[in-house]
């Protein structure tokens, strides 16, 4: 497929056969199994994923590959071609037990985990190709410079594994930065209880807005010193010094105080 990137769209084009095996064979596709590639890009691994599993869903914002890609799978009953916008693609339309993939472009890699979120209930497990940085980020641990809000809205709902790491050389153009492949699964029940994720969305997104704080002072108007005691945190510790399950216990105290009020 010969087609120039567009910078506004991230596209950085997989090109290395090598990482191209080592993808799908970290993603491993069965007959029986529906495949979702968001960003299919010029078909890199979207070919022989098709030939493994059972169905295929290509989601592509590009309507100049959108179309290519139309032409290239015509005959291939497995594969569907949807034009569109992921981060507003309604996943649940595809079925259960889904199957995501997708070199995923840089500049919408956050949101579009967010959005993913939504779809927890019907997506068996995700592999991803990201910024190295943000799959730091994913898998980061308490205390460090890497954990944050993304950490643990992904944590508490989802097991992130690193896998690989993959230079700028395998694509072109060459990214500037390095990137890696990332496995996300649902956090099998009984997970992370969070009761209200709207409460819990809140609190993460007030306090590691002022991440140099502690948190008496991150969260003033969000969560009073005594919830947070209450949640068995320190008020005087920094956002990224909470574990996953502290910032649940908070957003729970916080959500039943509210029904009560």
């Amino acid at each position: 497929m010969n087609h120039r990137p567009r910078k506004r769209f991230g596209q950085h084009f997989l090109t290395s056969a090598e990482t191209i095996e080592q993808i799908v064979a970290a993603i491993a596709p069965r007959e029986g199994e529906t495949i979702v590639e968001i960003g299919p890009g010029q078909a890199a691994i979207t070919d022989p994923l098709a030939a493994l599993a059972s169905e295929m869903h290509a989601i592509e914002f590009d309507r100049d590959l959108a179309a290519s890609l139309k032409t290239r799978f015509a005959g291939n009953e497995r594969v569907s071609i949807h034009e569109a916008d992921a981060l507003k693609f309604d996943f649940s339309s595809l079925g259960d037990k889904l199957r995501i993939v997708g070199n995923l472009p840089y500049n919408i890699s956050t949101p579009l985990l967010f959005h993913l979120l939504n779809y927890k209930s019907c997506i068996a497990d995700a592999h991803f190709m990201l910024q190295k940085e943000v799959v730091d980020r994913m898998c980061a641990s308490p205390g460090g410079k890497s954990f944050g809000r993304l950490t643990v809205m992904l944590g508490c709902r989802m097991e992130v594994v690193p896998l690989f790491d993959v230079p700028p050389t395998a694509f072109s153009p060459p990214p500037k930065v390095m990137s890696s492949v990332v496995r996300m699964r649902p956090i099998p029940d009984p997970g992370f209880d969070v009761h209200d994720p709207g409460v819990l969305a809140l609190i993460v997104r007030s306090a590691f807005s002022r991440r140099r704080k502690t948190l008496r002072n991150a969260l003033q108007g969000v969560a009073e010193v005594a919830d947070i005691a209450a949640a068995d945190i320190d008020p005087a510790s920094r956002p990224e010094q909470v574990p996953i399950s502290g910032w649940v216990a908070l957003a729970n105290h916080i959500a039943a105080n509210q029904s009560s009020g």
